[in-house]
């Protein structure tokens, strides 16, 4: 038997959550004293009513103050395009997998949000979110669910249908992200998942947590539920934290126990361009259990933004040599404009950027450079599903805080059928969200 799949099982598992319990135990604590309300797991917050405030004047349109709750409401909306150019090899590739590229625009997703916070003596908020999705042409219910403080925990708890929480690129809004994809490492994890998860910051020692246990009572015949259940275990420190000079270093590390549906699991990714058929697949193969862990770290200090991830995927399936998959990125980004994307430690994840002055206002909103390298590996074992990398260089121009411009240029090399493909990709976004 190999035992690099079982090195992270599930005696480390209990582990990993005492430590974290032994660590609170040891060190006193102290709430922010400026208290942030969530509204969900994903960086947005509730705003505080108040007639005098004039940003709630600006948007009375989707504020409301009820009786029991208030509410907000928003959504978002994507359309895209992709082209691409290939060589010889890449072509051949494509005919092997039996889908051609071809240039596509299409509706991303559109969604619809609602969510609030009850009159309650303890702070507790509610959110529920719709999509529909291009892929599968379905509306599909997205984080809905009720978040609780709890200052008894440090925290706040999450019940409902949310991220697992695994890597801060995948937990934030994907409308917040600087590129126009996530990278291909984490296509591993699941979108969502229905369960309960704990989020935690000591603003005195800045350490940050996110624990959280997942099932698919609800989700069994949703596209996403590739596992049965799974528990997962995110961590960290913050260094540097100076929020008034812009400036932190945030250093992670995740962990992640699943159980794949039906003790099957299919590996596959998109090239990072959502309309492009999967590059690289591992096809269906037993497996009772997984573990996936690995660090994220990343540095802010003004526009500049420089962050990294880097994931191992370990699979329990002696038939085929208990394949491992690992991958993962380095990216750039520096807004010329001056603006520096928002922090939130109540979840620990990266916001979206504070336009300074809107094209509709008379300036310019604010434009972003950025240059990313990523790659997975799904050749492991008797597994041979592939390997693929992308250097990705795109700007983003954010014509106001709600719509946003994304074009993105991709070199791409896919290695799979004993052959080596390039495909350059050109892509372009037009992004509307009102969060």
């Amino acid at each position: 038997m190999n035992n690099r799949t079982y090195l992270f099982g599930v005696l480390p598992r209990d582990c990993l959550l005492g430590s974290v319990l032994l660590i609170l135990s040891y060190y006193s604590f102290s709430q922010d004293q400026k208290k942030v309300v969530p509204d969900g797991t994903m960086g947005e917050v509730i705003p505080v009513l108040d007639s005098t405030n004039a940003k709630e004047k600006k948007d009375r349109w989707r504020l409301f103050n009820g009786r029991y709750t208030t509410f907000k409401f928003g959504g978002g909306f994507l359309y895209e395009m992709a082209a691409y150019s290939q060589d010889d090899n890449s072509r051949k590739q494509m005919d092997s997998l039996g889908t051609p590229l071809g240039t596509k625009f299409k509706v991303r997703d559109f969604r619809v949000i609602a969510s609030g916070q009850l009159k309650t003596k303890r702070v507790i908020t509610w959110k529920v979110g719709l999509m529909y999705d291009g892929v599968s042409e379905k509306w599909l219910v997205r984080e809905t669910g009720v978040m609780v403080n709890v200052p008894e925990l440090w925290g706040n708890i999450f019940i409902g249908r949310t991220k697992e929480g695994f890597s801060l690129n995948k937990v934030m809004n994907g409308y917040a992200g600087w590129t126009m994809e996530r990278q291909i490492a984490i296509e591993v994890i699941p979108i969502l998942a229905d369960g309960i998860k704990w989020l935690g910051f000591l603003p005195k020692q800045r350490i940050f947590w996110n624990v959280g246990v997942f099932a698919d009572w609800l989700s069994k015949d949703q596209g996403f539920s590739t596992f049965g259940s799974q528990f997962i275990a995110r961590f960290g420190w913050l260094p540097i934290y100076e929020k008034s000079a812009k400036k932190l270093l945030h250093v992670g590390f995740n962990y992640r126990y699943g159980r794949p549906e039906d003790g099957m699991i299919q590996v596959r990714s998109r090239p990072e361009a959502n309309p492009a058929p999967y590059f690289i697949d591992t096809k269906k193969f037993p497996s009772d259990h997984s573990n996936s862990f690995g660090p994220e770290i990343y540095f802010t200090s003004g526009p500049l933004q420089i962050g990294s991830e880097y994931y191992f995927h370990a699979f329990n399936s002696p038939q085929n040599g208990n394949p491992v998959f690992k991958g993962g990125e380095v990216g750039i980004s520096y807004i010329f404009t001056g603006e520096s994307r928002s922090y939130t430690t109540v979840t620990s994840i990266y916001g979206f950027v504070p336009v300074k002055k809107s094209l509709f206002n008379g300036g310019l909103g604010a434009l972003e450079g950025v240059i990313r390298i990523s790659n997975l590996d799904l050749d492991d074992g008797a597994i041979h599903g592939g390997k693929l990398w992308r250097l990705t260089p795109m700007v983003n121009w954010y014509m106001s805080q709600s719509i946003r411009l994304e074009l993105a240029y991709g070199y791409g090399v896919l290695d799979r059928f004993q052959m080596k493909g390039v495909t350059q990709f050109f892509q372009s976004r037009i992004q509307i969200a009102i969060l």
